[in-house]
């Protein structure tokens, strides 16, 4: 027979309390005796997470060297485009003034063209 005893309720109830009683006294046993090497993994861990927030920071303090870099980079050219843009608007201003002033100058001649070609039709006219 497996077991001997008589398995009334009580006595199962019993033996399951007893079966948890010694678990959890195993259980006080195997944390006691891994007390040192378990600060030991405590320690290593806390320098695990310490070592990956120094990974992180650098990668964003590289990140952010990258993004400024870049920054600066667009607002170069985007100086650029406008130095540009204000150049070839004076340009076009100074042809626009020379344009005027020619014919401004060229005013009198003209002038004195059509008039005299009105003075020739005159003439011969009569």
């Amino acid at each position: 027979m497996r077991n001997a005893r008589n398995n009334e309720f009580t006595d199962g109830r019993s033996a399951a309390g007893d079966a948890k009683a010694s678990l959890l006294i195993a259980y006080r046993a195997a944390k006691t005796a891994n007390e040192p090497s378990q600060s030991a993994r405590q320690a290593e861990r806390i320098s695990l997470v310490e070592a990956r927030e120094a990974r992180r920071a650098e990668r964003e303090r590289l990140k952010q060297e990258e993004r400024s870099r870049i920054e600066s980079l667009a607002a170069q050219e985007q100086a650029v485009l406008e130095a540009a843009a204000t150049a070839e608007i004076e340009a076009r201003q100074l042809a626009e003034n020379a344009r005027i002033s020619r014919v401004v100058e060229d005013e009198p001649a003209r002038k004195a063209e059509r008039d005299r070609r009105y003075a020739a039709r005159k003439a011969r006219q009569v």
